[in-house]
């Protein structure tokens, strides 16, 4: 059984500017490692495009 540490990285996109987070790759240029998942973002993080809460965020279709 896989856990949740295990699942497949997601992709998350500004619905505001269209900025793409993906968490395999994380945002090394914001402090942001490769690896992170979304959940593990602070929620005072805003998008580095165009300042969007992280509420304004929505995790792409695979």
């Amino acid at each position: 059984m896989k856990t949740t540490e295990d699942a497949a990285y997601c992709t998350w996109m500004c619905l505001i500017c269209g900025y793409v987070y993906d968490e395999a790759a994380g945002s090394p240029e914001e402090g942001i490692p490769a690896g992170t998942r979304w959940r593990d973002i602070p929620i005072n993080w805003v998008c580095p495009e165009c300042g969007a809460r992280k509420d304004e965020f929505e995790m792409l279709e695979i």
